[in-house]
């Protein structure tokens, strides 16, 4: 009978887990990929559609539509996991697995940030984005705060491309000048890789005239007298609040599940955490381009533990990132967390040469994953 592995989770890692496992071995493996959704859609999809350049829909991605040989895909919302037991269960049934694969991403917690949910807007979402794209209809000026609320958080530059979008929009409007925009986040410098890396979005936030306040942590806000409140006691006065929510493990689990970062095996035996829902004793970003790269190793890990293939090389937490700065600008950072002491990035400046190329990223994605 063939190993069963059981992947809990269709966002960047289980997609690539099991298009990797399909591709190698299709005869060899029995792969169940479960999702709570039937639809996918990549993350920076949400920011077109808070600038209502795309329609939700436009940006759906089915999972009806995988074909992949190996692979079955089941909607079901996980409700328990044995992990000793590699024993899943669903809304739908129990799923036993030779190996356990769990990349559920990570949850919000909007009541972690009182008032948050009843007077703030957000663009993590679709929903969210969808509503904070109905209400910049409206606005005609003031004062903008946008704020990470905790940290972790998945895609550290999605905070300050959100900056940097709705300093464009506001100019094409013609309301800029009535806009003051501040962003404040917990952190020392935007999007920490290196300071090189962080230096290039100080400089873009103070070349759109956006106030930056680091270290600044936003725990409350009051919607009736729109203002926010810091963990230092300082008050700020806004118009339009913009959070970037409190991450939580998701459920049923209770917290981030802890990897060998070298293979991402989890401390019980055939099971491996990947992506947003892992943690490691050294920092690599919730982002989909790491989940993806982590995932290869762990489908390769997979096969070599049944015989096909050699051991694959330790996850490096390598990846490629592209950031909007606005008006068809993307920049491009390749970074490698884990090789030494400390990340190594490469920072290029943005360019319109990086949009395309961030375009193409998306396209090959969609064709490997959904044959679209």
């Amino acid at each position: 009978m063939r190993p069963h592995v059981v992947i809990l989770g269709a966002g960047f890692a289980g997609l690539e887990c099991a298009t990797r496992l399909s591709e190698t071995a299709p005869d060899a493996v029995r792969v169940t990929l479960i999702d709570r959704n039937e639809s996918w859609y990549f993350g920076y999809s949400k920011l077109e559609v808070m600038l209502g350049r795309q329609t939700a829909a436009e940006g759906l991605l089915h999972y009806r539509d995988i074909a992949k040989p190996g692979v079955e895909f089941r909607r079901e919302t996980v409700t328990a996991i044995d992990l000793p037991a590699r024993r899943v269960t669903t809304d739908a049934g129990v799923h036993d697995a030779d190996h356990l694969v769990i990349a559920m991403g990570a949850d919000y917690d909007f009541d972690a940030t009182p008032g948050f949910r009843e007077g703030g807007h957000e663009y993590y979402t679709m929903g969210g984005a969808e509503r904070l794209r109905d209400a910049l209809s409206d606005f005609q000026g003031g004062r903008v705060l946008i704020s990470v609320l905790g940290q972790p958080f998945k895609c550290p530059p999605a905070p300050f491309e959100g900056n940097f979008l709705l300093h464009e929009h506001f100019t094409q409007r013609g309301i800029r000048d009535r806009v003051q925009m501040t962003t404040t986040f917990p952190m020392q410098r935007p999007v920490p890789v290196t300071g090189e890396v962080s230096q290039m979005f100080r400089d873009a936030l103070a070349a759109r005239g956006i106030e930056e306040r680091p270290q600044t942590l936003v725990t409350r806000i009051d919607p009736g007298a729109r203002v926010a409140h810091t963990k230092d006691g300082d008050e700020l006065p806004y118009d339009l609040f913009i959070g970037i929510p409190v991450h939580r493990a998701p459920q049923p689990l209770e917290g981030w599940l802890p990897v060998d970062q070298g293979n991402l095996r989890t401390e019980h035996a055939g099971v491996y955490a990947v992506g947003d829902v892992s943690t490691g004793a050294r920092t690599v970003p919730k982002a989909g381009i790491f989940a993806e790269a982590a995932a290869r190793v762990v489908a390769d890990d997979i096969l070599a533990e049944i015989g096909i293939g050699e051991a694959p090389a330790p996850y490096e937490g390598w990846g490629i990132c592209y950031a909007e700065f606005g008006d068809g600008l993307v920049s491009k950072v390749e970074v490698n967390f884990l090789r030494g002491d400390s990340p190594v990035a490469e920072r290029r400046e943005p360019s319109h040469a990086f949009a395309a190329e961030k375009a193409q990223f998306g396209a090959s994605r969609r064709a490997r994953w959904f044959g679209a």
